[in-house]
């Protein structure tokens, strides 16, 4: 018998990273991971048991853009049915006391019916995908998602604000590190002015890599450009340096004097907690991620003056921000393990 199971969603990596980082504060709690994608590897690297089992279906972007997200949304119920088969046997092969799961909802269906406590850690309290005839059918799923919620233990949100209900607002969930950012600079070779391009852990950002490599002449050739392009992106970039895959990019971050990245919440927090300027353009059509960019001020046009916002936000300010909610999640989920 395992103390929690950890259904981290596969669709992007930060459903990872922040349950990696509430586990790290979870000593002495026996624990597993379950997701697919990319995110496995994060999760082993970061020294937990995780099985690699779903395999989520990929949004299609052309351009920066969106395209046929009711055919996405048709598709994600398939993948919804196939996630509640793997959790069931997951459950019944590890009884664990808990389960805590990162937007996979599949896996809090199957724990409610057994009677094992739930508790949801996400950001979206529903998704706002389709137009036309779509939207009516997301609104049914965006209902029965609603009642999925509203039957968990505890809701765990990575946003300040207030707690209602069963909501808990722990404020963002971020990596720590030990090591200092001089360091950290010296570990990634940082040696100029550094500007990190991260598009996350899927080939959804192509668009910003390419448009980055259009710019690259505008941009002050004393500023070293360096890309994060993921483990699913594989390119060779002239002049610009590629890390490829980085399990630690929280610490990349922290290194860096500017990074650009798509409006995922977890860079997003990460770039604020480390107090590096950030510019973060979503894909357009992707409702998360335009209110994430929209509460910073940027928009999906914003890519097309890169070059000029590069040249302000590498001068700004670092101003860190830090938080504290990895150890208030951890801290919520104890109590549910006493």
């Amino acid at each position: 018998m395992l103390d929690v199971v950890f259904f981290s969603s596969s669709i992007g990596l930060g459903h990872a990273t922040r349950d990696v980082a509430i586990s790290q504060n979870l000593d002495n709690i026996s624990k597993r991971f379950v997701s697919g994608g990319a995110a496995p590897a994060l999760i082993l690297q970061s020294g937990f048991d995780v099985d690699d089992l779903y395999n989520p279906p990929a949004f299609q972007v052309e351009n920066g853009k969106l395209r046929q997200p009711l055919k996405w949304l048709f598709r994600y119920y398939s993948y919804y049915k196939e996630c509640k088969a793997v959790s069931s046997k997951i459950l019944k092969t590890h009884h664990p006391r808990l389960v805590t799961s990162d937007e996979d909802f599949a896996s809090l269906v199957v724990a409610q019916d057994m009677g094992i406590k739930t508790i949801l850690v996400t950001d979206i309290l529903k998704t706002n995908f389709a137009r036309g005839i779509g939207s009516i059918i997301e609104r049914q799923m965006n209902k029965s998602m609603r009642g999925i919620i509203e039957k968990c233990d505890l809701v765990i949100l990575p946003e300040n604000g207030k707690d209602e209900d069963n909501m808990v607002r722990v404020g963002p969930i971020v990596r720590s590190t030990v090591q200092s950012r001089e360091k950290l600079r010296e570990k990634f070779a940082f040696n100029k002015k550094t500007i990190v391009v991260s598009i996350g852990g899927t080939d959804l950002g192509r668009f910003l890599i390419e448009k980055i490599l259009d710019i690259r002449s505008k941009i002050n050739p004393d500023f070293e450009l360096v890309v994060v392009s993921g483990p699913s992106l594989k390119i060779n970039l002239p002049d610009i340096r590629n890390l490829g895959f980085v399990n630690d990019l929280h610490e990349v971050i922290f290194a860096a004097d500017l990074v650009v990245s798509l409006a995922g919440k977890s860079t997003i927090d990460e770039s604020k907690h480390y107090g590096t300027p950030g510019i973060f353009i979503p894909i357009k059509g992707h409702f998360e991620q335009e209110e994430n960019a929209r509460e910073l001020g940027y928009t999906h046009d914003d890519v097309l003056c890169l070059d000029k916002l590069i040249s302000e936000k590498i001068e700004e300010k670092r101003n860190p921000q830090p938080f504290d909610g990895a150890k208030k999640a951890s801290d919520l989920i104890k109590k549910f393990l006493v």
